[in-house]
């Protein structure tokens, strides 16, 4: 943001006589002031929410979605249930989220990413709530980093293949971000049954390894505790990590357990004795100290982390962060329940950016796509969003002469301005902060002829190439090469959060439906009747929209998070917070770009 936009504003004076003073845009302004304060001024998206029959409908709807999402998560957070938990505490072990809860700092809140990861996934083997493992961050000794914690109530904490791409993920969060990682180690190891999709491929279990040391060679820090079973190829996390500890009596560490040392070369002897603290910190030095105790172990590693040199960041622009001059809880008001129906994205960015102000980018050209800069906590952010209302393109000079665009889609004018504004972005070394709700790019002669896959691949290009900090929201439909074009999971965000308005697939789930319909009824080459289609259409269409559900993207980590619209603000300001530990932004290019 220019240097205009930083002034203090004061509550205007009276106004001053003074020669009048023509604008930009052909308005007269009576003084120079009042011109300013117009022309050079962000723009105050402060507009009322208008409280009527549909309003109060999205919101009870947005109400109840958010009330089912929140049981859900409760339930994914008591891990493998009440038995196992008393297992764990039988042994003097606290359950993994009371292990974060005791390693964070008092008053801050942890950040849960992937809780949703293997909702409703390998049902066949009783369930992996949250992939067996809670990931996040958190303050620890004031100091923001990632934390790691194997749930060992979920199958003794054993690594289905979805928890192997949960943990990849953190250490994306680590090593993007530059944040410290801490790993709360109490796993079985490798989910035998499954082996051949958790084992042999590149994101596969040896990857976590590749990663351990890719970290500590760039100088993030990690440390390990080593609370409970610690086996096999997962021994190498924490012995990869700087600094090793080790909970007596119930961790231990070794390659083989004492059944299969027993099988494979006779030895006899528990655990204990065969990797237990005494030998792994006193006798082989593997391990660098132990303690007696979970909470002993977390204390030790809260005071590690005081020790660590302060973080260089960033150089980012931020100021004081203000509140929106709209209320963020009107969002759930906001937003239509029905997807097809337009709403005011200006409405939302509203209630998100700080003082509801935004300088707004070429606003009366490739009207379909919003971009523009405002604040977010202070942090000054570029904002790429699509318009989902019905807008006018200007074809010529003569007043009639307009184009209807149909909101959220893309048209080859929307595209080029996007690409130009995120190479702008990338000039001035602004973070970019996509608002997806797109149903794709315009098809068709006319799209074809104004070259649309041309412009669509300069902004596809500019956004993979893109080195600011990226941060997405789905906010609604998310599809086809619109999710890439907007920073879908294939183009390297930061992070990506989902409001339970998205949905994710390569198109709406009326045209997929009515396509494979039409597949279907070809392949089966008889007569169907009409009961018969309708049957059948509504059958693949509950398939097909169930598959569009964000928790179905956010099982499968496609997403970080859904989270509530009301809190997208402080997700958002949490995400640059931890961005902006990332002082390095590499050269922008983008090679062979077509124009």
């Amino acid at each position: 943001m220019c240097a205009a936009h930083r002034v203090q504003r004061v509550p205007p004076g009276p106004a001053q006589p003074g020669p009048a003073v023509l604008g930009a845009t052909g308005k007269v302004y009576n003084d120079s002031d009042t011109r300013q304060r117009e022309v050079f001024m962000p723009k105050l998206l402060d507009r009322k929410a208008r409280r009527d029959e549909a309003y109060e409908a999205n919101r009870d709807h947005w109400l109840n979605e958010l009330r089912i999402i929140e049981a859900q998560r409760r339930t994914i957070a008591e891990g493998g249930g009440e038995k196992a938990a008393a297992r764990q505490r039988k042994h003097g072990k606290l359950l993994a989220r009371e292990r974060v809860e005791t390693l964070i700092d008092d008053g801050s809140e942890f950040l849960e990413l992937g809780s949703f990861a293997a909702w409703e996934i390998y049902e066949e083997w009783g369930g992996a709530p949250g992939a067996g493992v809670v990931t996040g961050l958190g303050k620890v000794s004031g100091r923001e980093c990632v934390v790691v914690a194997n749930d060992a109530t979920v199958k003794a904490g054993a690594w289905f293949p979805l928890t192997c791409k949960k943990i990849l993920r953190a250490q994306d969060f680590s090593l993007e971000n530059r944040l410290p990682i801490i790993y709360l180690v109490d796993s079985a190891g490798v989910f035998l049954p499954m082996q051949d999709e958790i084992f042999p491929d590149r994101d596969h279990f040896g990857r976590v390894f590749y990663n351990n040391a890719r970290l500590s060679a760039e100088g993030i820090y990690q440390i390990s505790a080593i609370m409970g079973s610690c086996v096999a190829g997962g021994a190498y996390l924490p012995i990869m990590s700087d600094e090793a500890l080790i909970v007596e009596g119930t961790g231990t560490i070794f390659l083989a357990g004492s059944h299969l040392v027993q099988a494979a070369i006779g030895e006899k002897m528990d655990n204990q004795e065969l990797g237990g603290a005494e030998v792994q910190v006193d006798i082989s030095g593997v391990v660098d100290d132990r303690f007696p105790d979970d909470q002993a172990a977390i204390e030790h590693i809260r005071a590690r982390m005081a020790e660590l040199a302060q973080p260089v960041l960033a150089p980012f622009d931020r100021i004081e962060t203000r509140p929106p001059l709209v209320d963020p809880e009107e969002l759930l008001g906001l937003m239509p329940v029905d997807r097809s129906r337009p709403y005011s994205t200006h409405d939302l960015l509203g209630r998100i950016l700080d003082g509801s102000e935004f300088t707004e980018y070429k606003a009366t050209y490739g009207r379909t796509m919003i971009c523009g800069t405002g604040r977010i906590g202070g942090w000054a952010v570029g904002i790429v969003a699509n318009d989902r209302q019905i807008v006018h393109r200007r074809r010529g000079l003569e007043q009639g002469d307009r184009e209807m665009q149909i909101g959220g889609v893309i048209y080859s004018d929307a595209a080029d301005k996007g690409a130009r504004f995120v190479e702008l972005m990338n000039q001035k070394g602004i973070p970019l902060v996509f608002l997806q709700d797109v149903t794709g790019f315009m098809v068709g002669s006319k799209s074809e002829r104004e070259g649309i896959i041309k412009d669509g691949a300069k902004l596809v290009n500019v956004v993979a190439n893109s080195v600011v900090p990226k941060i997405t929201l789905f906010i609604g439909n998310s599809f086809g090469a619109g999710n890439y074009a907007l920073c879908g999971r294939a183009y390297g965000a930061r992070f990506y959060y989902a409001w339970p308005s998205a949905s994710i697939s390569v198109m709406g789930g009326q045209q997929a439906s009515k396509t494979l319909l039409a597949i279907q009824l070809k392949n089966r080459g008889d007569d169907v009747g009409d009961e018969e289609k309708a049957r059948l259409l509504a059958e693949i269409q509950a398939r097909y929209d169930a598959a569009n559900d964000p928790r179905y993207a956010a099982a499968r980590l496609w997403i970080d998070e859904i989270i509530d619209p009301r809190r997208s603000r402080e997700v958002i300001i949490r995400s640059l917070d931890a961005a902006a530990h990332q002082p390095e932004i590499a050269p922008f290019k983008v090679g062979v770009l077509q124009t």
